[in-house]
């Protein structure tokens, strides 16, 4: 009989395995709310799936009274504008830093500690530091994004140069490559497609300080949104904005993957073998 572990689904089933954790949620939500509304047809804490499409379409379509503005894309785009920068800036400075400190031995013993140390520094605990440094406006949204997630993504970088194989390093430096020459162009093309990897990995993570920066100091954004409606306890906005920001997120993981696959298919490839 053939095992388990070496049992493997087809591309149809494969899909319908996919959906099915979503469609199981799904119908669990929709049994809880008919058994709420039910008992109470004004409950707000579970509203019907109608309820939250109708108000997921006003606020994609309708502008706002009070500023004229179509409320869902525009806290999409402020919101996606704080991520983007904070994981661009995180991206540029961990490549630097990470692959400097994994190729020389004096950066390595110098700075390995204090990444390490920032890295054990809970994020959300210096959020009053950076809005009393860099204001409340977006710079301190941003800062908190590369604060969260940076260090994380050196060392992931930093790890990966020291695997590579002394022997290329050897080989590069008798063939009369410097060290400068090794980083550009040993260290670093090996490193790209790690970066990329460390980067979805950390997504999840700057979601996470990009919610709360917004929740606490901001005029726009989907954090701010989720905050502001949370005290009218508006579900039917809650929920949907929730489901966006999990598309949103489910999104940028899937084209940085497909980069990935673009740009570096000897690692995608190599990877899967």
């Amino acid at each position: 009989m053939k095992r388990l572990i070496n049992q493997r689904p087809g591309r149809a089933m494969g899909g319908l395995l996919m959906l099915l954790p979503f469609v199981l949620v799904v119908v669990a939500y929709m049994a809880a709310s008919m058994a709420r509304l039910a008992d109470n047809p004004d409950d707000k804490l579970l509203p019907s799936l109608m309820t939250m499409a109708d108000s997921f379409a006003r606020l994609a379509t309708e502008p706002s009274r009070r500023t004229g503005e179509i409320l869902l894309w525009a806290d999409t785009a402020a919101s996606l504008k704080r991520l983007l920068a904070g994981v661009a800036i995180s991206m540029v400075a961990a490549i630097i830093i990470g692959t400097t400190t994994g190729l020389i031995p004096y950066l390595r013993r110098t700075l390995s500690p204090f990444i390490a140390a920032l890295a054990m520094i809970p994020p959300l605990t210096i959020l009053p530091i950076l809005f009393i440094a860099f204001g409340v406006g977006e710079l301190s949204k941003i800062m908190l994004i590369v604060f969260g997630i940076l260090p994380f993504m050196m060392r992931d970088i930093q790890q990966r140069v020291e695997e590579i194989p002394d022997e290329q390093l050897v080989k590069a430096q008798t063939l009369g490559g410097s060290t400068w020459q090794i980083l550009l162009r040993v260290t670093i093309p090996q490193t790209l497609p790690r970066l990329f990897d460390a980067t979805r990995l950390a997504l999840g993570a700057a979601w996470l300080f990009l919610i709360a920066s917004e929740a606490i100091a901001a005029e726009q954004g989907l954090g701010y949104r989720i905050f502001l409606v949370r005290r009218y306890l508006d579900m039917q906005t809650i929920i949907p904005y929730v489901a966006w920001i999990t598309l949103l997120a489910f999104s940028l993981d899937w084209s940085l993957r497909r980069l990935t696959a673009w740009l570096f298919p000897w690692y995608v490839a190599g990877r899967s073998a």
